[in-house]
């Protein structure tokens, strides 16, 4: 006699696929996963999961009028816009952090994907390090990262905090130069940064989650084809952020 396959039965589902059964909204599936409203899962990757008889659960009790109401994330301070006044913000500010946090992607796992795209950046440009960098209102966190030990930084430090107010990539030629960043303790000290190079990251409504950049030790500037090619890369890792977001993370 076989065995029945649990998941043939009961298909694990993406939040894509949980809010088209449920007919809502990604976003408002996302809160009720967040809640336990809807019992879910992470995957290695970061990404939630649920049971498809959990969903058929959910709608039964909406039909009979006992769902729970859509729940409300509680606030986090890290996505909440910081007051102090000591870098850069967008004017959308709270809406990309409350973005950027829906989409459960910051401290998730390293993926191939983002780690390749790292990698190119610096064979196409000639520069030692680059990174995809998610900024929240505290720090910077690295989803990929080559030829840099670190994961993350303070927000205060964040060349990208300057390149996501920007449409065209964002360049210093040479940091020690510029007194924007000639004091940052990432010029002054490790890596000892002189030329950046980044471009944003933006979800399908335009908020910039981060940026794509490439770093050097030495004063630099990219030629044409190298600033079209850093265009180029960071539409993928774009693209790959939004389908992460949508799919739920």
């Amino acid at each position: 006699m076989h065995a029945i396959d649990s998941t043939t039965q009961d298909p694990v589902l993406t939040t894509a696929a949980c809010a088209r059964l449920l007919g809502v909204a990604v976003s408002t599936t996302q809160l009720w996963l967040e809640s336990g409203a809807l019992p879910s899962w992470k995957t290695p990757g970061g990404h939630r999961r649920v049971r498809r008889s959990a969903v058929l659960a959910l709608l039964a009790e909406r039909a009979r009028g006992t769902a729970p109401a859509t729940p409300a994330l509680p606030p986090d301070p890290e996505f909440l816009p910081s007051l102090a006044g000591s870098y850069p913000q967008p004017p959308d500010e709270a809406a990309r952090l409350a973005a950027l946090r829906a989409t459960g992607i910051v401290d998730s796992q390293p993926e191939a994907v983002f780690d390749r795209l790292t990698w190119l950046a610096t064979q196409l440009t000639d520069c030692p390090m680059a990174l995809v960098s998610l900024l929240t209102s505290e720090r910077q966190w690295f989803k990929a990262r080559t030829g840099l030990a670190a994961t993350e930084t303070p927000r205060e430090w964040a060349f990208c905090s300057h390149a996501i107010m920007e449409a065209d990539p964002f360049v210093v030629e040479d940091a020690a130069r510029d007194a924007r960043f000639a004091a940052n303790p990432l010029v002054t000290g490790d890596p000892h940064i002189r030329f950046y190079g980044g471009v944003a990251l933006r979800d399908a409504d335009g908020h910039a989650f981060g940026t794509l950049c490439v770093l050097d030790r030495e004063p630099r500037r990219l030629r044409e084809h190298e600033l079209r090619g850093l265009r180029e890369l960071a539409g993928i890792a774009a693209e790959e952020l939004r389908r992460r977001a949508a799919e739920g993370a």
